[in-house]
């Protein structure tokens, strides 16, 4: 089972969480994050809206398929394929990118694409998107003071970055057998991905041993983890584990299954090469240097959602 942190200890007993958190993060990547001040019912409502979305007609959907590579707006069933899987996942999702006053400082800051037919769908999204986006502030601030750096370290690597909230479903199971899977085993492109929804089950961990550990969401418990980017920042000292929507058996597989990930981006300036601290003799530095920007576009054409 991966292990459990209570955020508010970061503020009450420094010393105490970090040391639970180095672990938990140096072993699995992940952990259920709790006491995190994000509103049940925002949550709640959030999925509600998400759930409303996918049920609008296909042709409607598709109106919001916009040609940028599924950077904002919807992107249909069958689009999105795991680096090196060999079929394409089941599932649909929207994409809700930062919002900026003005003129953006980075041209991957575009505007974002709402759907007219569901008018409670951006208020809900641009709040949690908020909520999201200061707990995850939260969350590389303790990452920062695990690495020995300032807690603010990694404020302004993030301020503008172009992080996505994305709203996602998977649709029932087709009749019969299926080589596809809800979301084949992949790591996360980006810093750190923060996870409200779903308590169905199906997301598993690959544990040191390579095993597969399911994941159980325990009501109010947002699941974070580590992405490559920050594997890549840290040169492994905390590992981007790979993970899997696995298909459900009997009658949950006639069921839709709902999730919004957070996906915490940074500027598209910010240099991945390793931090000094993180590469010794016995974790020699593993990567050359590579902006996040390139970094990024090198991952999307390998997963299919630009070329």
């Amino acid at each position: 089972m991966i292990p459990s942190l209570d955020i508010s200890r970061l503020e009450s007993d420094t010393e105490g969480f970090l040391k639970d958190f180095s672990a938990a993060y140096k072993t699995w990547g992940f952990a259920g994050i709790t006491h995190h001040g994000i509103d049940a019912e925002l949550i709640r409502k959030s999925l509600k809206v998400t759930e409303s979305l996918f049920a609008l007609p296909e042709e409607v959907k598709l109106k919001y398929f916009m040609d940028n590579g599924g950077t904002r707006g919807y992107t249909p069933f069958g689009t999105e394929i795991a680096k090196d899987a060999e079929h394409v996942d089941l599932k649909e999702f929207w994409h809700v990118g930062r919002e900026v006053q003005g003129e953006p400082p980075y041209p991957q800051l575009q505007p974002n694409v709402w759907p007219e037919e569901i008018p409670d769908f951006k208020p809900t999204m641009q709040a949690l998107y908020k909520a999201l986006d200061k707990l995850g502030h939260r969350m590389l601030s303790a990452f920062a003071l695990a690495l020995g750096e300032q807690q603010d370290f990694l404020d302004d690597k993030v301020n503008f970055g172009n992080s996505i909230i994305r709203p996602l479903h998977y649709p029932p199971l087709p009749e019969g057998e299926t080589a596809s899977v809800r979301a084949a085993a992949h790591e996360d492109i980006n810093l750190i991905t923060l996870l409200v929804g779903s308590e169905q089950a199906g997301l598993e961990v690959l544990n040191k041993s390579n095993e597969w550990v399911p994941i159980t969401m325990i009501p109010g418990t947002i699941v974070c983890n580590v992405g490559d980017m920050l594997q890549r920042l840290t040169n492994h000292v905390f590992p981007s584990t790979t993970h899997r929507v696995v298909n459900p058996e009997g009658d949950a597989a006639r069921h839709s299954r709902y999730s919004i990930p957070f996906f915490l981006h940074p500027n598209p300036d910010v240099s991945l090469d390793a931090l000094p601290q993180c590469v010794t003799e016995e974790n020699p530095k593993r990567y050359p240097p590579i902006s996040s920007h390139e970094y990024l576009l090198e991952r999307l054409r390998e997963i299919g959602l630009t070329k």
